[in-house]
């Protein structure tokens, strides 16, 4: 359920009544208990409109308005707010049919098909940590929108073509003739490329013999194109190692590579020169953008082939477009990317509706990110100013965890042990991610990020630990848990509220592509839990049966949602710490 959607409905009809029904209907929480659970501020824009004084204005909306059935008060605050007291029988009966549902009262939205594109990394080098962002916050991007009934295709758009595979292929090709194997020569991507590079830069006729290398491939050289296939085995291969540890739902299934697109790289240029999108300047196929031009009017250049011929990502990106509309039939798409490349998307969009491979209802999101960065505000990197490779990051992150946990008085086995630093150290280290908006830049930071306090994976693992500990203490059986909730106390009212909001949290997540929103409701629902935890006993001699059974019921849906929500996020949890 969405108590935001249904307080809104009731408002609008208010309004209508009231022949204000263009009216806005501004309906938001909160931000402090004693004005109630929700707020309506809509009635000082009406006064304007009105010509009444705005405390009038809110009277006459709260005659009208139908709210007896869920809210036990409502009262006019300040200039003409309306405070929305919810009633705690309401509530209860909400989150007693919630606790029941096996959707946990999440309503499924009408199917969409969306392609979200996220991780694309380069094929010829290692995943890095500036992959990490990309490959998390799609993951839970695409698992929400499942869950929210939508049909998605996950496309890993990976850099799997281009000039500098004419390098790598030349210095395989050589390691080959060496008798060394593709995998041994192979096992070490960064080595090999950086020794490749200097060749190319350095070694006399090798980079005339890669240049060579490049125009065989993209003639469908068959000796080329089988030396190609072992850099994209391997590479996939490492790529898949990453998503593994990551607990992302990316399979080899979902890659769709730059060369996917080849042979559609003439029509796409064509099309676009018969529909007079793009004109010759130079020898290239450009597009003069007049909707992005500078402060002199000079448009925006967008090229899609250059003046030898030879094909630009914009051409690819517009190849994926109209293949992802006419081919899947998609009516949305999100692409993760850093921010750096927003102007690049914004360019492809514009390019892309003008040719007609885009409907007007099309939506075409590109979704920035910032870039993680090192205590020292510049981007993260090893402590010699390397690039950190992701595999060697995920693997500190566990031997960290670890670390932490021998610290922790437990009687754990080892494989126990072990199994909880992997949990604890891959949820840090995706949380820490996850938790910031997705549009700034981070601090990475080993010890915050690790702590067992605040908004981190630690803490909510322990929370989602400390409801399963109340289970076994009391030897019942959660999933069995069939009491009716019955709210008395104040704190119970304040978490079946935040209970009762997980539909509204989902439905702003992915409407922005923005996972931080699940993160934030997620930390303060276990807020709010240890605060009810303290304050309403639940297992003491002195508690009577019907509270026990209520309060239980009331953990039983915690835990669920904590459960669910932590899983959107691709976050493990345990059931003891």
């Amino acid at each position: 359920m969405n108590i935001q959607a249904i307080l809104v409905s009731r408002f609008k009809a208010a309004l209508a009544s009231l022949d204000a029904s263009d009216a806005p209907v501004p309906v938001s929480k909160s931000t402090r208990p004693e004005f109630g659970e929700y707020q309506f501020n809509g009635a000082m824009g009406l006064a304007k409109i009105k010509r009444s004084p705005p405390r009038e204005v809110a009277q006459q909306i709260l005659d009208v308005v139908q709210l007896d059935d869920i809210a036990d008060k409502c009262e006019i605050a300040g200039p003409g707010f309306i405070n929305i007291h919810l009633s705690p029988d309401w509530l209860a009966q909400q989150a007693n049919t919630t606790l029941h549902d096996a959707r946990i009262g999440i309503a499924a939205q009408p199917e969409q098909t969306i392609v979200v594109d996220y991780s694309a990394p380069n094929l010829a080098k290692e995943m890095h940590v500036g992959h990490l962002r990309s490959t998390i916050i799609g993951d839970a991007v695409a698992k929400a929108l499942e869950f929210m009934g939508h049909k998605v295709l996950r496309q890993n758009h990976m850099g799997d073509w281009g000039t500098q595979f004419g390098m790598l292929l030349a210095h395989l090709n050589d390691k080959l003739q060496a008798n060394e194997v593709a995998e041994t020569a192979l096992s070490d991507l960064e080595d090999f490329y950086r020794v490749a590079k200097v060749r190319f830069d350095n070694e006399e006729g090798f980079a005339d013999r890669a240049r060579e290398y490049v125009v065989k491939l993209q003639g469908g050289d068959a000796q080329c194109l089988a030396l190609w296939q072992n850099f994209i085995d391997v590479s996939i291969a490492h790529s898949e190692e990453v998503y593994h540890k990551l607990s992302v739902t990316l399979t080899r299934d979902d890659v769709m590579g730059e060369s996917a697109y080849n042979h559609d790289l003439e029509n796409v240029v064509s099309e676009l020169q018969a529909q007079g999108v793009v004109v010759e300047d130079a020898g290239a196929q450009v597009a003069f953008l007049e909707e992005l031009a500078d402060k002199n009017g000079k448009p925006a250049v967008y090229i899609v082939q250059k003046s030898g011929g030879g094909y630009l990502y914009a051409t690819t990106d517009l190849a994926a477009i109209r293949y992802r509309k006419s081919q899947l039939n998609a009516s949305r798409t999100l692409i993760f990317t850093d921010a750096r490349q927003a102007l690049h998307f914004k360019q492809t969009e514009i390019v892309a509706r003008k040719a007609g491979f885009l409907d007007a209802d099309d939506q075409y999101q590109h979704c920035p990110f910032g870039m993680m960065l090192g205590k020292d505000g510049k981007p993260f990197k090893t402590r010699t100013g390397g690039t950190v490779k992701l595999i060697d990051l995920l693997d500190e992150a566990v031997e960290r965890a670890g670390a932490l946990l021998a610290t922790r008085d437990n009687d754990f086995s080892a494989e126990t042990l072990a199994d909880m630093a992997d949990k604890i150290g891959i949820g840090a280290v995706k949380y820490a991610d996850l938790s910031k908006n997705r549009t700034t830049d981070y601090i990475f930071d080993w010890d915050a990020m690790l702590s067992f306090e605040g908004n981190t994976a630690p803490y909510l693992q322990y929370a989602f630990t400390r409801i399963q500990s109340i289970f076994a203490k009391a030897n019942v059986d959660m999933s069995a848990c069939d009491a009716v909730i019955d709210i008395q106390a104040s704190q119970e009212k304040s978490l079946v509220t935040k209970l009762l909001q997980y539909q509204d949290t989902l439905e702003q997540l992915i409407d922005d592509a923005a996972p931080h929103v699940l993160c934030t409701y997620l930390y303060e629902l276990a807020s709010l839990y240890m605060k009810f935890y303290e304050a309403c006993p639940i297992l003491k001699e002195d508690v009577t049966a019907e509270q026990k059974a209520s309060r239980l019921a009331i953990c039983a849906l915690c835990s669920e949602t904590m459960g669910h929500g932590l899983g959107l996020l691709g976050i493990a949890t345990l059931n003891k710490m």
